[in-house]
This record gives C-alpha cells, structure tokens and sequence, in this order.
C-alpha cells in the first residue's frame, strides 16, 4: 500500500484582538492625572522658600507612599491614616524641637537680621579700611556676598512670620510690611555703595586727588556712622543724628561723582526718617 501523503496541517489563526474595555482605560487614565497633578503641586511648593519647601516633600511622600508603594489600586482608607499620622507626628515633633526648644522665633530673627544687613552695609561704607588693594577687594567681595545673603534671609523670615502665631504676631506682622517696604530702598542703597567704592579703592579710570579721597572718606565715615546709628534704634539704643547737609560742599568740585553721592545721601537720609518715624523708641527696645 503507498502511504497517502499527510496533508500540512494549517497553523491556528491568532485570536482577534479585543479593544481593552473603557472600563479600564478610564480609571488608569484618572489615576496618571491624580499622579501628574500632586507631582507637579509637590514639585512648586519643594522649590519655594526654605521654611516652606519641606511641605512639597511630604506630600509628595505620602501621596507615593500611599497609592505606589504597590502594583495595585488601594482601597483601603488605613493605608492613608497610617502614613498620614506617621508624617503628622514626625512633623510635630520636628516643630516642637526646632521652632520651640533651639530657635527663635522668625519674627525676632527677622529684626535681628535686618539690624545685621544695616551694619554690614555700614561696614561697606567704611571700606577700604587698610591702603592694600588686593585685600581690600577680596574683602569687600566677601562683604558684598554676605551682604546678599542677609538680604535674602530677610526676604525668607519675612515669609515665615506669617506662619506663627502667638501674643506677638499682630507686631510681627505690622513690622514685616515694613521691612518689606525698606528693603528695595537699602537694596538700592547697597548698589549705590557698590559704584562708589571704586572710587575709595582708586582702580584704574577711577583715581582721585588726595584732597578729595580724603573728604571722600569722611563723608563715607559719617554715612556708616548713620546706619550704624539706625540699626542702634531698632535695637532701642539710640537715636541717629542727621548728616549735615553741607557734608558734600568740599566734594562739589569733582562732578565725575558727585551726584552719585548725592544720592547716596538723600537715600540714607531718607531711610533713616523713615525708620525712625515708624519705629518709636518704645517698640524698638522690644525683642
């Protein structure tokens, strides 16, 4: 008998492809924008001020920790009170030990901070305080940048004021509006010093006659006296004396400068009023 030849066997057609059901699309569609959402709310609170940036983490945090920590939809509500209590407790615990038990309150450091920037800007004023060039400028560079950074200290404890509340808080408050409102005046100010200590360090384009670098330098002397005098009334100390207004007369014949320290002068004095009329010397002995 001759063996039929064994006809090929057709391979299974693949099963027709189901669309995945609305059903599932829909929720992990909702998920992925739940996710995309807290991310991008956690990320711009983690880049916002010191004092407030830690926020943004534990949001973020405990949203992860609650939905992501497994490959599964929780429908359980004692997964999120357990993480939620746990980073509840770890940040009152954290607020009790750093804000009651080291530091002062932002309120306190805020004042003392900005009385700080008055006398480094003061400090400033004075400089060069030795005839060698190289250290004066690499010590001018390092009090311009501390300089800054107060400035920015400020600009934070200002922020954080508004979260602390206690017998103090309405004179904390009324003294950060007005801090907020001289620190573009001193911030001008500080520029102001910036471009005429080229003048007191004599770089190249900037020399001076000897006669007018001297009068230079006490006019500077009795400026920094001023803010050293300012930052002594906030403190309840004393009062400043004004510049006399003839300070600048000997100056008048070098005109390359001048109207530079005119306004030097009339921002310093202008400052130094406005500090002292909203500040009387009963609250400025105040802690």
């Amino acid at each position: 008998m001759q063996d039929t030849p064994e006809t090929p066997k057709e391979a299974p057609k693949p099963a027709p492809t189901r669309p995945a059901p609305a059903s599932t699309i829909v929720p992990a569609f909702i998920v992925a924008i739940v996710v995309v959402a807290v991310a991008g709310l956690s990320a711009w609170i983690a880049t916002s001020s010191p004092r407030l940036s830690y926020l943004g983490l534990q949001i973020a945090a405990a949203f992860c920790l609650m939905n992501l920590e497994e490959f599964k939809f929780q429908s359980s509500l004692a997964v999120a009170r357990d993480r939620v209590v746990g980073i509840l407790l770890g940040l009152f615990m954290m607020w009790l030990a750093f804000d009651w038990l080291w530091s002062a309150p932002a309120g306190v450091e805020m004042k003392r901070t900005f009385v700080s920037t008055m006398r480094s800007l003061a400090e400033l004023a004075r400089e060069p305080v030795s005839s060698e060039r190289p250290g004066a400028i690499e010590r001018t560079y390092k009090l311009r940048e501390t300089i800054n950074a107060q400035f920015d200290k400020v600009r934070s404890l200002a922020d954080g004021v508004l979260f602390e509340f206690g017998p103090s808080r309405h004179l904390d408050l009324s003294l950060r509006e007005r801090i907020r409102e001289w620190q573009p005046q001193l911030r001008t100010l500080f520029l102001m010093r910036i471009a005429s200590l080229k003048y007191r360090l004599q770089l190249p384009g900037f020399e001076l006659p000897e006669q007018t670098l001297i009068s230079l330098r006490e006019y500077d002397n009795r400026s920094a006296a001023l803010l050293d005098d300012v930052a002594d009334w906030i403190e309840g100390t004393a009062r400043p004396e004004q510049i006399l207004r003839d300070s600048l007369k000997e100056m008048e014949d070098s005109a390359s400068f001048v109207t530079l320290l005119h306004g030097i002068d009339s921002l310093t004095k202008s400052v130094a009023e406005e500090i002292t009329r909203a500040l009387p010397s009963s609250s400025g002995s105040t802690p």
